[in-house]
């Protein structure tokens, strides 16, 4: 195949990437089933079935790492289509959970079947996209990861009608189907470069690691910067998701405060309408805060969005007018999805593309283990105002994290090039 008709399929592969991660996505929307979902089962409560939202994230991360092997090995159309499947099998025993009224088969069926699918999934389109689209790794993962954020927004402005017209254990069920047909298209378009494959007029830059230097996962693991790495995507990830998992009903607090309404109807429809708001910025942070990192690097976005956030989810516990409130959960959660966004192409930059699929998808943990931090934190209290001030804390400290973040040498090939180093 030619150059240039290389060119063009590498945005088709990418338009399939998208579409993936629209779909993974919609786990982000399940503070939005989880009324109906008391509603269709008086016995179970808020707590146990807020447990399914940990589960399903802490099981995406663990998986994500074994979906960055897998793709590594057995290349991104077999790693993506066994993921899509597993997920939307998940998203079907969901439903069928609902129905039965057992509350373990929703624990294992979408928590972890669905969570497994989920991760494997998800590491999938940005290692290929990343190796198709040296020259714009900032603007292409953001374009990838968008699709994540924005699939919280689709649902949050269908499901409201589709549980009202089939209810919620139906509604759960017809996703999955369209989930299994959409995504399992999509993933068989995906496939890698050719080895050495490089776009027209592209020269790789110095100040990043490029493919021949890259760093195995053994030697990744071995620097600290790995590690630095994955500590500034836990803590991002631990504020933005444990707000993310009662944002509906927060947003839901601050409308019966300030303008007095008490209809639960009502306020589900406007937490919701929050929800979708927010999660349109969760998309479109993706995108804005990846292609600012390729103008002003992966670092530089990082300290910006750990001292705004930290500095906003200090103020947040003060707010009481809907549309202050509006503002502040949608750039937060615009921060949760740059960090998603930007930290792919951080560690391509630290690591080389070669083998990020583990790389990146050990990183992924750190998702897996906020996911149930950040839900634990903001569960564990009654009161907004503690968990909302752990949060600030926590990304003070990401914010020195990463003002301490130096690229890693790697060392056999420094000194291949210092033959003087070799020999003392």
């Amino acid at each position: 195949m030619s150059n240039e008709n290389l060119m063009t399929k590498r945005w088709l592969i990418a338009v399939a990437g998208i579409v993936i991660q629209l779909v993974l996505g919609t786990v982000y929307a399940w503070s939005i089933f989880v009324k109906p979902i008391l509603g269709a089962n008086p016995l179970w409560t808020k707590e146990t079935v807020a447990v399914t939202f940990m589960i399903i994230i802490g099981t995406i991360g663990l998986a994500a790492a074994f979906g960055g092997i897998l793709v590594d090995k057995k290349g991104p159309k077999f790693a993506g289509t066994i993921g899509v499947i597993l997920y939307g099998i998940g998203t079907i025993c969901a439903g069928l959970a609902i129905t039965s009224g057992n509350l373990w088969f929703l624990y294992i069926g979408y928590g972890v079947i669905g969570g497994i699918g989920n991760g494997l999934a998800y590491v999938v389109p940005i290692a290929t996209l990343i190796r198709w689209f040296p020259d714009h790794r900032g603007l292409i993962t953001g374009l990838s990861v968008m699709g994540f954020g924005l699939g919280a927004f689709f649902v949050g402005k269908i499901v409201p009608g589709l549980i009202t017209s089939m209810g919620v254990a139906n509604a759960f069920i017809a996703l999955g189907v369209v989930y299994l047909i959409a995504n399992t298209l999509a993933a068989l378009q995906l496939k890698n470069p050719p080895a050495g494959w490089l776009p027209d007029g592209f020269v790789p830059s110095t100040k990043t690691v490029s493919a021949a230097d890259s760093f195995s996962w053994t030697e990744a693991k071995k620097t600290p910067q790995w590690y630095m790495i994955w500590t500034m995507l836990f803590l991002n990830v631990s504020a933005g998701m444990g707000l993310l998992s009662k944002l509906s009903p927060m947003a839901q607090d601050v409308f019966r405060i300030a303008r007095n309404v008490t209809d639960p109807a009502e306020l589900a429809v406007l937490g919701g309408g929050v929800l979708a708001t927010a999660s349109i910025f969760n998309g479109l942070g993706r995108l804005f805060w990846a292609s600012m990192s390729d103008k002003i690097g992966r670092k530089n976005v990082f300290l910006v969005m750990f001292a705004t956030q930290a500095a906003l989810y200090f103020y947040l516990p003060s707010v009481t007018s809907p549309l202050i409130f509006t503002i502040c959960a949608s750039y937060l959660l615009a921060c949760l999805g740059g960090g998603f966004a930007v930290m792919p192409a951080f560690a391509a930059d630290s690591f080389g593309p070669s083998y990020i699929g583990r790389v990146y998808g050990f990183v992924l943990t750190a998702w897996g283990a906020a996911g149930v931090v950040g839900g634990l934190v903001f569960a564990k209290f009654d009161q907004v105002r503690p968990p909302l001030y752990i949060a600030a804390a926590l990304l003070a400290l990401g914010f020195f994290v990463t003002l301490m973040f130096q690229r890693p040498k790697h060392v056999s090939h420094y000194k291949a090039a210092n033959p003087a180093v070799s020999n003392q």
